[in-house]
């Protein structure tokens, strides 16, 4: 395994139209497939938000509140296809672009207690980087001990292995080309910090379309959270649609907003 690890999130907003149920953008997987290829970054973790495959089911059905009648568990294993769907087509891609790509749905061992991720299995991820293999999370559901049935979020999944695996960078490709000054000011903020973010939280918007685990200001609380627990690691959100912004940002050059502590 690398001595630091990069971890990397294809958002749900790039992938698909969330405004659409389950309308996948294959232009853009395949050409951000042929840019992770290209770029040729050790110690590489990829994952994958569930866009309007998941986030859509799982607002139908209420998922991330929980799961304790028949018709919600129903929903429970519903909104587990649909982002195992994605799933597929993103290792596809990858897959196509020659990557040894290796799918591990967190819902498979994820344990949570109301809500917050509380178990994950992470030696098949680690087993899997020690053979050279890249592995492909994503956002999934999860049985919970208090609401029974939850749903994780790729960021959520992405701060469990950081603070158990050497992780230095957090990079978040989506829609947009960083985090907005306010939904009117469309100027990309440069940089956030905790002490920043208390006089611009209010104009950060919520996503486009159904989005159930918060939208860009939860990112970015997420975010900071994270970046305040392992001072040494960094996050930037950007925009993946900008052809070469994924190579650019496993390059370590500076793309969208950097989050840091």
């Amino acid at each position: 395994m690398a001595n630091s690890l990069i971890l990397l999130k294809l958002g749900g907003s790039l992938l698909t139209d969330k405004a659409r149920d389950k309308a996948t953008r294959p232009a853009v997987i395949a050409r951000l497939a042929r840019e992770i290829a290209g770029a040729g970054a050790t110690g590489l973790i990829l994952g994958h938000g569930s866009g309007s495959f998941g986030h859509t089911t799982a607002k139908r059905h209420g998922t991330r509140s929980g799961a304790r009648t028949p018709d919600e568990w129903r929903g429970f294993a519903e909104v587990s296809v649909a982002a195992q769907q994605l799933n597929r087509i993103v290792a596809d891609a990858l897959a196509d672009a020659g990557m040894p790509v290796f799918s591990l749905a967190p819902s498979a061992s994820a344990q949570c207690d109301d809500g917050a991720l509380t178990h994950l299995d992470l030696a098949p991820l680690a087993a899997a980087l020690e053979h050279g293999l890249m592995p492909l999370v994503m956002g999934d559901v999860a049985f919970d001990s208090v609401r029974g049935g939850t749903i994780v979020s790729t960021e959520e999944v992405f701060a469990y292995i950081a603070g158990r695996m050497p992780v230095s960078q957090v990079l978040l490709a989506g829609e947009t080309e960083g985090v907005f000054a306010s939904m009117e000011d469309r100027r990309v903020i440069n940089a956030i910090t905790p002490a920043s973010w208390e006089r611009i939280s209010a104009g950060v918007g919520a996503s486009r379309g159904a989005d159930v685990t918060g939208g860009m200001a939860g990112k970015v609380r997420d975010m900071l959270a994270l970046t305040r627990a392992h001072p040494g690691l960094t996050v930037r959100i950007f925009s993946g649609l900008i052809d070469g912004a994924v190579t650019r940002a496993l390059a370590g050059e500076a793309v969208g907003t950097l989050v840091t502590c």
